[in-house]
This record gives C-alpha cells, structure tokens and sequence, in this order.
C-alpha cells in the first residue's frame, strides 16, 4: 500500500518535484554543464560515481527539504547507492522530507509516426519489486512526440497506460510522461490531440486508481486544467523540456495547479569549483524560484 503522508505531500504539498535522473545517455551532457568534462572520468562507472556525487551534493543542501521539494525522482542506481551513508530512498523521506520515485525507462525507440516509444522494460517486475523493498513511492517513464499525429500520439499515451497498470498492481503511482517536443511547429495541436488521448486512457483505470503526469508547458495556459481536477490524477508536473529556467518559471506561473518536475532548469548554474557556500546559495535561489512557480497557480 502506498505510504499514506507521501500520498498526501503529492496531492496537496507545496512544492516541485526535483529531477535528479539523468541516464547514461544524458549522464556527459549533465557533467559538462556541471563542469565536468569527459576526459575527467574513464568508463561508465567513473562517470556514475561523479553524477551520484553531484546527485548528493543537490540532496544534502539546506533548502533541499520536503517544504519545498516535495519529491524527488531518482535514476535506478542513484536508488541502489547512499547519502550520507543511508540508502537514497531512506535519506529523501526520512531525512529530507522528500517522496521518492524511480525512473523505469530504458530510453526510445527510434522515431516511428511522429512519435518515440519507450524501449521494451526488460525485468520489470523485479525491478518494481526491488523499488518497493528500497522504499520508493512510485516510477517515473518518458516517451517523446514530435508532430501533431494523431494515430502516433493516440500509441504513445496507450503505451504509457499499459505500463501504468502493471505499476499500479505493484503498489507505486506511475509518472506517466509523454513529452510535446517544445520546437515543433504544431505543438499546439500536438497538446489538444494528447490531452483527449489521456482523458480517454484515465476513464480505464479503475475506481480508486490514481496516476500523475509528467507533461510539457502547454501553449495555452491551462489547456491541462482537466487533468489536474480529474479524480484519477494525483498531480500534474510539468518538465522544462530545453525552456530556460527563467521562460519554464513563466511558462509554469500560468498553469493552474501544475507543480514543476524540472532537471536541467535545476541543475541549470551549479558547478563543481563552485565552494559550497556558493552551491548552497545558488541552489537555494533556483529551489525558491521554483517552487514559487509551481505555486503561483
């Protein structure tokens, strides 16, 4: 069963949700900005120790705490690893007052009507076990659209639900996520066609389940509104999706009850010369304005 006081921060706390799941496609990319470069680290296990590193310097900061980070998704062995010498499930709720999710996705498959699917989630099952054991709340998993295609749009959110259900029968709220690339030109329509796609999903699910969705910054402002008073939805987070810190904090202001899900627009300025005096100010600054954003709806 869900932990009832981490069901009740993701309905109703103040806050965003941070991000801290980059993969080791996206792994370089988040270091370079940190200022890492790729000849810093030699392999794959070098390259996650430093990512886990700046995962834990993000964590441990002073004003990383459930007041305003309401909760926190994590990459698979960001879950296996520690903070502070506690398992990284435990830290975030019982130290930091943080719900914990996984990231579940093996990435995308390549581009097919519009859209990327999700990869096929080899071991799914033990996986959602093994997350149930460390402590985790619920699963995060991203596909990607990229035209305004309505037969692809209508298989991406179907893929997405499918996947949901087998979450759900595991005890975990899945953050079903299909983004709206922000630079496509019909991404309006992209955004109405996706939006009676998961209305329709949502009428599946039973009585009493409840999802949450990951959905880029719509157009316009409170196209999503349906979703965030459906009784099937938890919460509505919206991703940054390349928008600047700054356009993402605007873009968020004017979404009625959507809360921020934000990964590069948070990391966006941390660097690891930085002292953590410096660190710990910056990262206050972003998380401030973050979450008052995802407030000011």
């Amino acid at each position: 069963m869900p932990n009832a006081a981490q069901t009740q921060q993701m309905q109703s706390g103040a806050g965003f949700i941070a991000a801290l799941d980059q993969s080791g496609g996206s792994t370089p990319k988040a270091l370079r900005l940190y200022g890492v470069e790729e000849d810093a680290y030699s392999g794959e296990a070098e390259m996650f120790d430093l990512i886990h590193a700046m995962r834990s310097r993000i964590a441990t900061a002073p004003t990383f705490k459930g007041d305003q980070v309401i909760g926190a998704i994590l990459f698979e062995m960001t879950m296996d690893r520690e903070i502070n010498g506690v398992p990284t499930a435990t830290y975030m709720w019982e130290e930091r007052g943080v719900v914990p999710f996984l990231k579940i996705d093996k990435g995308l498959a390549a581009e097919e009507d519009g859209t990327q699917l999700m990869k096929p989630i080899d071991g799914l099952d033990a996986t959602l076990e093994r997350a149930v054991k460390a402590g985790i709340f619920g699963t995060k998993m991203r596909s990607v659209i990229n035209a305004a295609s309505p037969t692809g749009i209508a298989a991406n959110v179907a893929q997405q639900f499918e996947i949901g259900k087998q979450i759900l029968e595991h005890g975990l709220t899945p953050i079903i996520e299909p983004e709206i690339t922000i630079s496509i030109s019909d991404k309006a329509a992209a955004e109405d066609i996706l939006l009676a796609e998961i209305t329709g999903q949502l009428d599946g699910l039973a009585d009493g389940q409840q999802i949450m969705l990951k959905l880029t910054l719509p157009e316009r402002a409170n196209l999503y509104k349906p979703l965030v008073d459906h009784p099937k939805v938890m919460r509505v987070v919206a991703l940054s999706g390349g928008y600047s810190r700054e356009e993402a904090n605007r873009r968020l202001a004017q979404n009625t009850g959507m809360v921020a899900s934000f990964s590069r627009a948070l990391t966006e300025g941390l660097n690891t010369a930085q002292s953590d005096d410096a660190f710990n100010s910056m990262i206050a600054d972003t998380i401030g304005s973050i979450a008052e954003a995802s407030n000011a709806g």
